[in-house]
């Protein structure tokens, strides 16, 4: 594991730590405070930092949650707009709301670091930073590629770059060429891309460029700034998972052959979240746990169009809950998506399941379904309707995505945990949406 020179001094015994801050004087400590080399790790520097490695286009950090991507975006953005009075950066985050929150006045922001003398003023109205010496940043949204057409800049700092393909469409893509088309300030334009890895079509793109120079992380890397709890706990719960190695090793988890179900398949069907108003019918679907100390309990939100399309629109599952816990969850998920049904597994205790549903005061009728054949079973059908692009994913739902791609021709299951909860709810929805009463037409497989 590499230390930041900061973290190197901190590892010196006391005596001489105390030594070289005496030496160093008022000033040479609060250049060390600000000065992003000595507080950097080297894989937060930029490569001609790192390796003398200077004709790259686009530096890619792809790592996993917490390994200090944002702070390495935000120091790089600084850095050059403190060199150069005649930068014109660009911002872009999944959403205005992310680039405001997290890019700029987060808590590794642009609002957050550096000197406050030598801090930007931020023009909200504007979504524009002016830096004493006259150097810009401009903030986007990926979700408006139209943005960038027009606009010139020198330098762009793209964050979460696998979460921008949430549209239907080729919308990643629009922006990623609209914000090129307009890279021609300066002598060397030049993007740095922050993102945790999902196989999106525009982060294999990147990282087949052949100019770009990637970066690779993982959680654990920054474990001397990150609570001991929180490495603990999702140590936990997704070592060893599919998820875990997604979001904390930092790894590209490819699709597996012969899943009914793959990544590829899921980002194509994806679109924006979508009103309940534009459902003509909304369920429930929920696959309850044997125990309160077993699997999860998947509680699925679908939804039918009009055009008989159906739409996953929420996941409230609970893990390791108990009946009343469980159950109150799929009165808030009834609750809030305004559901006119219920689906729900009886296989394990059918009555008590309606009991403890009916308990709940839930405002919403109640169908048990049993399960007369394998999970797998169930679900080679439902796969069959995404191929023939009548399901789509209204959002990004990591977890249930997983076990999806985890269900195997066949009968087996390799995904996360031990059982596939959420996508056997997510079963129960849309064969009641499409299949048991007949909407969708049959497909050949």
């Amino acid at each position: 594991m590499s230390h930041s020179e900061i973290e190197k001094l901190a590892l010196l015994p006391d005596e001489e730590i105390a030594k070289i801050l005496e030496e160093l004087g008022a000033d040479g400590q609060r250049e060390i405070l600000y000065n992003w080399t000595w507080n950097a790790r080297p894989e937060q520097l930029p490569p001609s930092q790192c390796d003398a490695r200077e004709n790259w286009r686009i530096w890619l950090i792809m790592a996993g949650r917490g390994f200090g991507k944002t702070r390495a975006g935000a120091e790089w953005v600084r850095t050059i707009a403190q060199n150069d009075p005649d930068a014109r950066i660009a911002l872009i985050g999944a959403n205005h709301h992310e680039t405001r929150s997290i890019m700029v006045s987060g808590e590794s922001g642009l609002l957050s670091i550096g000197p406050e003398e030598e801090r930007p003023e931020y023009e909200s109205s504007l979504r524009r930073l002016t830096y004493p010496n006259g150097a810009q940043v401009f903030c986007y949204s990926a979700g408006e590629a139209d943005a960038l057409r027009g606009p010139q800049h020198s330098h762009a700092w793209c964050d979460e770059l696998a979460k921008w393909n949430m549209g239907a469409g080729q919308l990643n893509g629009d922006i990623w060429d609209n914000l090129w088309m307009g890279m021609r300030l300066g002598e060397n334009p030049q993007c740095l891309v922050t993102t945790t890895p999902r196989p999106v079509p525009l982060l294999k793109q990147i990282m087949a460029e052949k100019d770009v120079v990637i970066t690779k992380g993982s959680t654990h890397e920054n474990i001397a700034n990150l609570p001991a709890r929180f490495i603990n706990a999702v140590h936990n719960q997704y070592a060893g998972t599919s998820l875990g190695r997604q979001e904390l090793n930092g790894e590209m988890i490819e699709d597996i052959e012969g899943a009914l179900w793959s990544r590829t398949l899921i980002e194509a069907q994806r679109v924006l979240p979508i009103a309940r108003d534009r459902m003509r019918r909304i369920i429930v679907a929920v696959d309850p746990p044997i125990s309160a100390h077993g699997d999860a309990c998947g509680i699925i939100v679908a939804g039918l169009d009009d055009e008989g399309k159906a739409y996953i629109l929420a996941d409230h599952s609970a893990e390791k809950a108990s009946p009343e816990t469980w159950a109150r969850k799929v009165a808030d998920a009834v609750a809030i998506w305004d559901a006119d049904r219920i689906i729900a597994e009886a296989n394990q205790g059918g009555a008590m399941v309606k009991s403890v549903l009916q308990a709940a005061n839930i405002n919403a009728a109640v169908t048990l379904v049993h399960a007369s054949r394998g999970k797998v079973a169930r679900a080679e059908p439902v796969a069959a309707l995404y191929e023939a692009g009548r399901v789509f994913h209204a959002g990004l739902f990591m977890q249930l995505e997983d076990q999806l791609c985890g269900l195997m021709s066949g009968g087996d299951y390799v995904g996360p945990g031990r059982s596939p909860d959420r996508a056997d709810a997510l079963v129960w929805a849309l064969s009641e949406l499409l299949l048991r009463r007949n909407i969708a037409p049959k497909i050949r497989r």
